[in-house]
């Protein structure tokens, strides 16, 4: 069976039918991936559809020199937190209402669902110091290595821990998690 790069690379040279497995063989995991990130498997689904949208539409800008594994983490970290900020705002545009109707569960589920401090504390983070949400969102929540992460943002590795030290320090205070190392 073809390894998932070189089927990468025959899709970004525009092969149809390496892009229609390509997105048949990553879907299951993009699904496992989005669901770190969104609890209810509705929402969940809607941004691994997302993600593989993003993918067809996008596979062509891979360059040559870049791995798809990597680029496929940043895709799908980035479709499941707007897919996250879409349903809050919809959310809240539902709570605005006067007398307020009944809420369709699917724009409300993220809302309830158990990974809203860690969403809410990505936002939090993303205001204050963009630069160190990639770099965290991809080694804890994507399971990329370090040297996954520098090369796919093209940062030094030294930056990338760095970053990634401090992002865990800011997430660990903003969501009550308590370092024993302290």
């Amino acid at each position: 069976m073809e390894g998932l790069e070189e089927l990468a690379g025959r899709a970004a040279a525009g092969e149809k039918a390496a892009l229609d497995e390509l997105l048949a063989r990553i879907r299951p995991e993009v699904m496992r991936r989005c669901s770190r990130f969104l609890p209810c498997r509705e929402d969940a689904e809607e941004a691994a559809q997302d993600v593989l949208v993003t993918v067809a539409t996008k596979i062509g800008t891979l360059r040559e020199t870049a791995r798809f594994a990597p680029w496929l983490g940043v895709v799908t970290s980035n479709c499941a937190r707007q897919t996250y900020r879409s349903l809050k705002r919809r959310f809240n545009e539902h709570t605005t209402e006067d007398p307020p109707e009944r809420l369709d569960p699917r724009t409300t589920s993220v809302i309830a669902g158990s990974r809203i401090d860690l969403l809410e504390a990505l936002e939090a983070l993303e205001r204050s110091k963009p630069q160190l949400v990639s770099p965290f969102v991809l080694r804890d929540l994507g399971g990329l290595s370090y040297n996954e992460i520098a090369e796919q943002l093209d940062t030094p590795l030294g930056t990338i821990k760095a970053r990634i030290h401090e992002a865990r320090g800011l997430m660990a205070a903003r969501l009550g998690v308590v370092d024993p190392a302290r």
